[in-house]
């Protein structure tokens, strides 16, 4: 098979396609508490992203239980019911093999509160301010 003439930059349509599948499906199941394990049930699980491979047999999705509570106990309970996760998923998917299920913390809202923490600092406040609204945005410039 040749090499494409211009690498892709990110995922595929189709790779975006059946992680937005897996999010929603993921994220029905454990609202509804289709999973059957009562330590699971304890938690709200947001699923925040779903990121497939591109040969689409692994799929990680990123999680946070709500308030970020417990975080290392939420992930641990998917883990464990992985399996009957990836039944649950696999109803949706008009796939031929259902991708195997990772899971993972979604650290998006820590980098949020640091992005945040940084344009609070005093020093970057006081480069932002003393930027006239006069002078181009130096990120205007692709636009």
């Amino acid at each position: 098979m040749a090499q494409p003439r211009f690498p892709a930059a990110g995922p595929s349509q189709r790779q975006l396609r059946v992680g937005e599948t897996i999010r929603r499906t993921l994220s029905e199941a454990l609202s509804r508490g289709a999973v059957h394990d009562p330590d699971l049930d304890r938690f709200s699980i947001t699923v925040g992203e779903v990121r497939v491979s591109p040969d689409l047999k692994v799929a990680t999705a990123f999680v946070l239980p709500l308030g970020g509570a417990h975080a290392e106990a939420a992930l641990a309970a998917l883990r464990r019911n992985r399996g009957e996760i990836r039944r649950i998923v696999a109803r949706d998917l008009t796939l031929k093999f259902a991708p195997d299920l990772r899971f993972s913390l979604d650290r998006t809202f820590d980098r949020l509160d640091a992005a945040r923490r940084m344009f609070d600092d005093p020093a970057v406040r006081r480069d932002v301010d003393a930027r006239g609204d006069d002078e181009p945005d130096p990120g205007d410039a692709d636009r």
